[in-house]
């Protein structure tokens, strides 16, 4: 068992994202949390080496897959994947 205190910042949509030490990946986790407002401390998290390896190893594997290999022009794929509608007033 390891106990980890955080704050964290929720996302746009409402969900936490606890980043977790490597011991714990590749299986379930049993998670308790307590949710309180936090003060403003202005103390700032830093990644630890090991979440930036992390990260740099998923962007890595990303870079690899090429996701995006086919986009020719970027701009006219962004426009056929959107689903824009007219702005109001802009005829």
């Amino acid at each position: 068992m390891s106990t980890i205190t955080a704050i964290l910042e929720p996302h746009a949509d409402g969900t936490l994202h606890l980043p977790l030490p490597t011991a714990f990946s590749g299986g379930k986790v049993k998670v308790t949390a307590t949710l309180a407002v936090a003060e403003e401390s202005g103390e700032t998290v830093r990644a630890t080496p090991e979440m930036v390896r992390q990260r740099m190893a998923a962007l890595a594997r990303l870079r690899e897959l090429n996701p995006f290999r086919e986009v020719v022009d970027p701009v006219a794929w962004q426009r056929e994947i959107r689903e824009d509608r007219p702005a109001p007033g802009r005829d």
